[in-house]
């Protein structure tokens, strides 16, 4: 079964930075898309930034020359860069993968993590 363990959430100041990680385990075969997505209080979950196996990239608007995803196949494990940050950016932010893993399915399947708070607040 897959795992996704985040980390780097925190509170920061208007017009902050920080870097979220996501390490993925737990006997992974191959992973397919590793991305970020987040829910703020009373709102839907939003996709934040996804990347391939390859790199290509795909950002919300909200977040696009803000934001920066990036990934380390070797580690299984998907960066987030975020600078410029505004209190619109609150919220709790989850790392997902679409993976298979060794003595699965041959599909693959989505897999999310625990979730990592972020506050943006002065």
């Amino acid at each position: 079964q897959v795992k996704l363990v985040e980390s780097g959430g925190g509170l920061v100041q208007p017009e902050g930075s920080l870097r979220l990680s996501c390490a993925a385990s737990g006997g992974i075969f191959n992973i397919y898309l590793m991305g970020w997505y987040r829910q703020a209080p009373g709102k839907q979950r939003e996709l934040v930034a996804i990347i391939t196996s390859g790199g290509e990239t795909d950002y919300a608007d909200s977040v696009k020359g803000r934001f920066t995803i990036s990934r380390d196949n070797a580690e299984n494990t998907v960066y987030l860069q975020m600078t410029s940050l505004k209190p619109d950016d609150t919220a709790v932010y989850y790392c997902k993968t679409k993976a298979t893993y060794a003595g699965g399915s041959i599909y693959p399947g989505d897999y999310w993590g625990q979730g990592t708070q972020i506050t943006v607040s002065s």
